[in-house]
């Protein structure tokens, strides 16, 4: 079985990430599916809200966006779960083989912050996907 490599071409697959606000040091972790077409990246989030006073309720967004070259410029919008339904823009860099973005992101009324995206390179998912073959 031949190794998968994300491709710096292309922005589809699962991605791990976090975001910090600009006034904390504290950040909360998300996942992202997202899928590139042409120049639109669009997709979905889900996260654990750790605002504190808040429930532990999973937060849904979808994501719209553009990419050209290594920048990429995407609006997360929440869909209502736990009375999150507001919009986050966020602008990144992707890095040279495209298992990373950072940049920073920020919310109409002056909120903003900075966010991390990884995905795993190929060995890591030729590793495991040897395993489930296995199992």
């Amino acid at each position: 079985m031949a190794d998968f490599k994300p491709s710096a071409a292309n922005l589809t697959g699962v991605w791990q990430g976090l975001y910090s606000y600009a006034n904390s040091g504290e950040h909360t972790p998300f996942t992202a599916t997202l899928l590139e077409t042409g120049s639109h990246v669009g997709g979905s989030t889900h996260e654990i809200c750790l605002v504190e006073g808040r429930s532990r309720a999973t937060l849904f967004a979808l994501v719209d966006g553009i990419r050209r070259d290594r920048a990429v410029h995407f609006v997360k919008t929440y869909d209502g779960s736990a009375g999150w339904d507001h919009s986050v823009a966020y602008e990144g860099a992707i890095n040279e083989d495209g298992t990373e973005i950072q940049g920073s992101w920020r919310v109409r009324g002056g909120m903003t912050g900075r966010f991390l995206m990884t995905r795993p390179a190929g060995k890591a998912i030729a590793v495991k996907r040897r395993a489930m073959a296995k199992a």
